[in-house]
């Protein structure tokens, strides 16, 4: 009764924001503005999300009394996960943004949600929606005030990784330096809190569906904190910063930053290749040590934790990178995105003596 209950107020949420949305859509087809980019549209996608995977829990394990214990019902539950699942997929690719951030963390919460939600949701880690190229050279003109092509001899439109809030391109500089190019993409500033609220809808529904899987701290964590990761100058001084304190570590690297092709928006990098550290392929084909893996960044995340305080916050595994050479003694560790870090009493720095 409940979840119905649950259903027809996102039904009748969602009604309301159909009928809304065809006006709007009418006005973005007539001023030809980007009609992804609207707030209804974002929203009705959202509600319409929500009322389908409170009809999938409710149609397929509310509907009849189940013996919890049996071999159907866990089957039956685990179709409903993974119906579900798939279409929270399908909402964070086609809103992308800040929805690709949350749905990041939902597939690396290995330890509290269902297993079909984690597998289904951690394709984002490296399979998030992009953007064109065109799309990114417009945010590079705009924030370097200069053309792309008088700034690089070679950009790479295919990108080397696509994340929630930005994608990276491999590009070589004038002087022959490749580099890695990190471009925030064009809708994150104007959409980002309008997304968080509708957002925090959905997740409301969704934990009041399955009740056993609270996640309205995965909106409230990304609200205090998608702002520092929205700021790449400051991503560059983190980036700077742990490379410092951990000198000494000689398997671990943090690319070099190119301050002068870098903005808030734009960030230009050391380019460096490797294997995921979760690429189990990548680790036995190169000879890699799994044990002496899981020591170093054992040893490196406790001495962020305990010894420095300074704590890379966004550990999932497209930001750490593994890399052995045939002629190589020891693994080399990448550590990427810097965009978020933490004090050892769990509080987001933001600036840590940087001006």
């Amino acid at each position: 009764m409940f979840v119905r209950n649950v259903s027809r107020v996102a039904k009748y949420g969602l009604y309301g924001s159909v009928v809304i949305a065809g006006g709007s859509f009418a006005a973005v087809k007539y001023n030809k503005i980007e009609y992804d980019g609207i707030a209804i549209v974002r929203f009705t996608r959202t509600a319409y999300t929500a009322l389908q995977i409170g009809r999938t829990y409710s149609n397929m394990l509310y509907s009849k009394e189940w013996d919890t214990t049996s071999a159907e019902y866990t089957q039956v539950k685990s179709e409903a996960h993974q119906i579900a699942a798939e279409k929270l997929l399908e909402l964070c690719k086609v809103n992308k943004g800040v929805y690709i951030k949350v749905g990041q963390h939902v597939g690396a919460l290995q330890y509290l949600l269902p297993n079909e939600y984690v597998k289904t949701l951690s394709i984002l880690h490296k399979d998030a929606p992009r953007n064109n190229v065109e799309e990114l050279y417009e945010v590079i003109k705009d924030d370097l005030k200069k053309d792309p092509k008088e700034l690089f001899v070679e950009f790479d439109p295919e990108p080397l990784g696509t994340a929630s809030l930005a994608q990276v391109h491999r590009a070589t500089l004038k002087d022959g330096t490749e580099v890695a190019v990190k471009v925030q993409h064009s809708f994150v500033r104007n959409n980002t809190t309008i997304d968080l609220r509708w957002m925090e809808f959905i997740i409301n529904v969704m934990s009041r569906v399955f009740p056993d899987f609270q996640m309205q701290w995965l909106v409230e964590e990304t609200k205090k904190n998608i702002a520092l990761e929205l700021n790449f100058i400051q991503e560059g001084k983190n980036a700077e910063r742990v490379s410092e304190l951990f000198k000494n570590y000689s398997w671990l690297k943090v690319p070099k930053i190119f301050w002068e092709y870098s903005t808030e928006r734009v960030l230009v990098m050391e380019y460096v290749t490797g294997g995921q550290v979760n690429d189990i392929k990548y680790i036995d084909k190169h000879n890699i040590s799994r044990s002496d893996v899981c020591t170093k960044l054992g040893d490196l995340y406790s001495h962020m934790i305990f010894v420095t305080g300074f704590v890379h916050s966004d550990p999932h595994p497209g930001n750490i990178l593994l890399r052995k050479d045939p002629n190589d003694k020891e693994v080399t560790i990448y550590l990427l995105d810097h965009g978020l870090y933490a004090n050892n009493s769990g509080s987001i720095i933001q600036n840590y003596g940087f001006q």
